[in-house]
């Protein structure tokens, strides 16, 4: 008996010491790419920003320069002016439209919800373009500024309006989460007191809501001091600090000065993402043991107030994004609308737009796989592996975590300037990643990887380690575990970070702008491009194009999903 028992032995440790090192190299490639792709340029930036255009060590001068010049006062004020407007705008009326959704009985709620989250598909150049077409010189409601009190859509009041749509659909997705929990038992207390409905409201409904509240502020706040796309081409005059790292790095070629403004505009954002976590900290839980999950009851009045509330900004929603898909099907704007397809065709024959859309496309979809794959895979070792096994790597959970979490804090100019002057550099082995389209999937995945592995994480951890336990007492290998248990069961979260890098590869402008090159140009760099060139129409038929393409693969994906979970997951159905 006992000889029998000590066959296995040398093979099962062998098994194991085989997991420990592949898991230790996983935590370790982990790493060095983060620190390559990340930690590495944005260092580079900060060094560079202690130097001269020569290259010369000036220590603070730079920053001293900069910060006593009027100019760096006007872009910073209106830098926090736009964004404090944007989120001032924004936060109450997703909010608004989230409880209607989460706290009330309104009909079609998976209508509304759709719809509130179109402009994700969408570049925030498409709002501005949108804006113009309807306030702007020639625009049909431009009569309607007077109301308020405002000569021009131009400038601040069009990025405010501009950002604000781009910006809705992010607030209502964390605010839904905010308002899905609450415990029905403080509600039926209220009730039995006679409490009314506007003092629930206040006591009970806003302090749960309080964190989603605060979240989705940040998120508004930050991603408009970082925007580049809506002040390009909607801003006229006013000048921001997204639009100053752009002159100074584009225009002037100063990358000294453009690092200093780089750190600057990564000021509010790290503050942000500082509350954040703060506030995260000290959150607790809405929903207990004993808790009672809160239903809403119809309330005629109520619902009836909601609902028109919800289908005038739905109505609002699709006229923005149908004012640019009509204006890119009308010759020439407001003059002529008769149907054409000039726009079109003059941006894929003349203006090279057909390569710009197959460029896009080819990165979406490599940022969508390797993306989801070294996301997920950096997940699980983090989480399943390497640093929960080997006793010599565990002190690096949390650089690692930390570097995972760093990007979200690092709006895509300050990135995309970091990977200018890391790439760029001759000296540097990897200077010939520059101007190629792996550059762009590489600081693509980087700049959204924080919510993605967030998702990978959050799957994880629904796994309990036993499967790994299990599967080592019986002599499985690790990676048969990892593909016929972890993958299956995390299949949706993967697919949906697979559909997140997509679409935000699509859309996103922000990092990619310093990066390409004349054969890597993007569909959203094109916008930019044919916005410039005064070709209005055609940069809708661009936006339109996004859109579209966005849509399609959206929708696709939505189909394969259903397929792979239909056949990965039937043990959950009885």
């Amino acid at each position: 008996m006992s000889a029998v028992l000590r066959v296995p032995r040398p093979r099962l440790s062998l098994q194991l010491a085989t997991e420990a090192i592949a898991a230790r190299g996983g935590v370790i490639l982990l790493a060095v790419a983060l620190l390559v792709f990340l930690a590495a340029p944005l260092a580079t930036l900060f060094i560079r920003s202690l130097e001269d255009r020569a290259g010369v060590f000036v220590g603070l001068a730079n920053f001293t320069a900069y910060f006593a010049t009027p100019a760096f006062a006007r872009s910073a004020t209106n830098t926090l002016v736009f964004a404090g407007l944007t989120t001032a705008i924004t936060v109450p009326l997703a909010f608004l439209f989230a409880y209607a959704i989460q706290r009330s009985c309104i009909p079609l709620k998976g209508l509304w919800r759709g719809i509130a989250l179109l402009p994700i598909l969408a570049p925030s150049m498409l709002a501005a373009l949108s804006f113009i077409y309807l306030f702007g010189n020639q625009g049909w409601l431009k009569f309607v500024l007077g109301w308020f009190g405002v000569s021009t859509v131009y400038g601040m009041p069009g990025m405010v309006l501009s950002m604000s749509f781009a910006s809705f659909p992010h607030a209502v997705m964390i605010l839904l989460a905010g308002l899905a929990l609450s415990d029905a038992r403080l509600y039926e207390a209220a009730d039995a007191l006679a409490t009314p409905g506007w003092r629930k409201f206040w006591t009970i409904t806003l302090p749960g809501a309080r964190y989603g509240l605060i979240s989705a502020a940040l998120v508004v706040f930050t991603m408009a001091v970082s925007e580049f796309g809506v002040p390009k081409v909607i801003g006229g005059n006013t000048s921001v600090l997204a639009i100053d790292i752009y002159k100074q790095v584009i225009g002037q070629q100063n990358f000294s000065l453009g690092a200093v403004v780089g750190l600057a505009l990564l000021l509010p954002a790290v503050a942000a993402f500082a509350i954040d976590t703060i506030v995260r900290r000290k959150q607790s839980a809405l929903l207990t043991a004993r808790s009672v999950p809160y239903a809403p009851k119809p309330e005629r009045l109520r619902d009836a107030l909601l609902l028109a509330y919800v289908i005038l900004l739905s109505a609002a929603l699709l006229l923005v994004i149908g004012m640019a898909v009509f204006g890119s099907f009308v010759k020439i704007w407001p003059y002529n609308l008769s149907f054409t397809l000039n726009h079109y065709t003059f941006g894929f024959e003349e203006a090279g737009v057909e390569q710009a859309w197959r460029n896009s496309l080819v990165m979406a979809a490599c940022c969508a796989v390797a993306g989801t794959a070294v996301t997920f895979a950096g997940a699980y070792w983090m989480e399943k592996t390497g640093l929960d096994r080997s006793r010599g790597f565990g002190w690096l959970r949390g650089p690692l975590q930390l570097l995972a979490m760093l990007p979200m804090a690092v709006p895509g100019l300050v990135l995309g300037i970091g990977y200018i002057l890391f790439f760029n550099a001759p000296a540097n082995p990897l200077n010939l990643l520059y101007g190629t389209m792996t550059i762009l999937v590489l600081s693509t995945v980087v700049h959204f990887y924080s919510s993605s592995h967030l998702t990978a994480v959050t799957a994880l951890k629904q796994l309990d380690n036993e499967f790994e336990s299990v599967s080592a007492s019986l002599r499985v290998p690790f990676y048969k575990t990892f593909w016929r248990v972890t993958v299956p069961v995390c299949l949706p979260s993967i697919l949906d970070i697979g559909r997140y890098y997509f679409v935000n590869a699509m859309t996103t402008i922000s990092a990619v702008v310093f990066l390409y090159s004349p054969m890597t140009t993007l569909a959203s760099i094109s916008i930019v491009q044919l916005d410039e060139a005064g070709n209005v129409g055609s940069a809708a038929a661009m936006a339109t194009l996004i859109v579209a393409t966005s849509a399609v693969v959206t929708a696709l994906a939505f189909v394969l999903e259903a397929w792979l979970i239909r056949r990965t997951q039937a043990w959950w159905r009885r």
